[in-house]
């Protein structure tokens, strides 16, 4: 590999964890790249893996530094996702692109929905919410969005702080520190399930993860000290850059092919 292609590979690292980490649908990049580099999608959706685990991992401690986790209640439904991650990440070893894209750009629409339409649901907590204890439809919402998370992680981000705001009552700032702890639990397993299935490539895998965990640690920290305002902007633009994607309006793909 040559060392602009390193560079590229890390650089795109360094985007992808920056935008994962405070929203979700970074890893539209690191797929669309992994394949421009030759990896079958079974296989890119497999070594993106790798760079999940790395910069959740990075963000968690970061956040932790923070005193973001105060209870035990981001593990009981880091628990469900888990389970719900190795049955998707089982799915995905034949995965469909259509199918994909289809849900996608449906969970791209009701993000931006919720986002303008009363949008301080998403800074506010609701301690009413917060206090109730966790019932079974919970659990099944968490199960769901683990088993999406496993299956093809991108745009996982957008339901897990759907799930965590709308359905348990955290503001946006906290939901994105419990959202990183959860796919940080699950993304464990589901990595386990493709390094079975030898549908990971080490290397790309770890270069891409080198950059993720730089751009994880810089979101973490400005997740904290700029607020929900800041969050909410970076998932807008999250959205409208996967949309302009998923849709064909600009093709990031082609983009990374001409710098390659």
């Amino acid at each position: 590999m040559s060392v602009t292609g390193i560079i590229v590979i890390i650089t795109a690292g360094i985007l992808v964890g920056f935008i994962n980490t405070l929203s979700g649908g970074g890893s539209v990049i690191s797929l669309s790249l992994l394949i421009i580099l030759g990896l079958p999608a079974p296989i890119a959706n497999g070594t993106n893996r790798i760079s999940i685990f790395f910069q959740t991992l990075s963000s968690v401690g970061s956040f932790t530094k923070q005193k973001m986790f105060t209870n035990l209640r981001p593990v009981w439904l880091g628990i469900p996702a888990t389970i719900g991650s190795v049955l998707g990440a089982y799915l995905a070893i034949d995965v469909h692109e259509k199918v994909i894209e289809v849900a996608m750009i449906l969970a791209m629409i009701l993000m931006a929905f919720f986002l303008f339409y009363k949008p301080d649901r998403w800074l506010r907590e609701n301690p009413a919410l917060m206090q109730k204890k966790l019932q079974w439809w919970q659990f099944a919402i968490f199960f769901c969005v683990g088993f999406y998370g496993g299956f093809i992680q991108v745009g996982v981000g957008y339901f897990m702080l759907m799930a965590l705001v709308l359905g348990t009552g955290y503001d946006l700032v906290k939901a994105n520190a419990v959202k990183n702890l959860i796919v940080f639990f699950y993304a464990i397993f589901a990595l386990a399930v493709f390094v079975i299935n030898g549908q990971v490539h080490l290397v790309y895998g770890l270069l891409l993860s080198a950059g993720s965990v730089i751009g994880a640690l810089i979101a973490s920290y400005f997740a904290v000290k700029k607020g929900a305002g800041f969050i909410r902007a970076v998932i807008i633009l999250s959205i409208i850059l996967t949309v302009l994607q998923i849709s064909g309006i600009i093709n990031f793909t082609h983009l990374l092919k001409s710098i390659l």
